[in-house]
């Protein structure tokens, strides 16, 4: 049965959840958006006064609100107008946020922008081809995309896992595929045991090869690719010292940045 585009938005979009999004961000001070990706994201992007950002996928705007305090100058759009809503409610006036799909931004004028970024989204969106030829219409020549998505080489949503060799003595990350595109539905309510009450989105499996590809596609070249690994830590237990260990050596986001040729 074919999916039409208003289904696809609808599973795609994280508008039904957008009160525990939300509360996720602005009310944890431990979260990794907050603890690994926000500084590296600084650091990569050496904001100078002025810097012409466009924030695709941008949810309530945390990293708009971040960004534009390091002196940037942010656009902010998102599929959801739950989370627009939000995005403004939180935000400074002169930050502008626009409800619109990665893969049609009509508000955005041609090569407006110095950098693009899309953080924790990519993944769910499930025309990321298109979305990247949208990026390189609205950004300056030479400007950059910055995408940040959980590692897919070993984040893999259903196919990959934390287990533990008692042989050893060792944890270890299991992958049971990664070269195959897929799309999978997400559960966002795990604790919710009321079937009537759960929240679903869809998220889309590619191998890294695919977003080379598509990006080289769209006239871009890779310019740089960054492993970030987590920064919790497990409580006191015999295994504590070992899923420290492995949390140090597999990586849990890759960075990628992409400069328009």
């Amino acid at each position: 049965m074919k999916t039409n585009k208003k289904e696809i938005f609808q599973k795609t979009s994280w508008g039904k959840v957008a009160d525990w999004y939300d509360e996720l961000l602005e009310e944890s001070t431990d979260s990794f958006q907050a603890k690994v990706i926000l500084p590296n994201l600084l650091r990569i992007l050496k904001i100078q006064p002025g810097l012409k950002i466009l924030d695709i996928a941008c949810g309530q705007g945390y990293f708009s609100r971040a960004l534009t305090g390091a002196g940037a100058e942010v656009t902010g759009t998102d599929i959801s107008a739950e989370l627009i809503e939000k995005a403004k409610e939180r935000s400074p006036k002169n930050i502008s946020f626009c409800v619109a799909g990665a893969d049609k931004m009509s508000f955005a004028k041609d090569a407006t922008y110095d950098v693009a970024i899309i953080i924790l989204a990519i993944q769910n969106i499930k025309n990321f081809s298109g979305t990247f030829t949208e990026c390189a219409r609205v950004l300056k020549p030479k400007g950059k995309l910055v995408l940040v998505l959980n590692h897919p080489a070993f984040r893999i949503p259903q196919n990959s896992s934390w287990d533990w060799d008692s042989k050893k003595g060792k944890q270890y990350r299991r992958i049971d595929s990664y070269l195959k595109e897929y799309q999978t539905e997400i559960d966002m309510t795990p604790g919710e045991k009321d079937a009537s009450k759960k929240k679903k989105t869809l998220s889309f499996h590619r191998p890294l090869q695919s977003y080379f590809k598509f990006l080289n596609k769209a006239g871009f070249a890779v310019s740089g690719l960054e492993e970030w690994v987590s920064h919790k830590k497990s409580q006191k237990g015999p295994r504590s010292a070992e899923e420290d260990r492995i949390r140090k050596e597999i990586p849990m986001f890759l960075m990628l940045e992409a400069v328009k040729i």
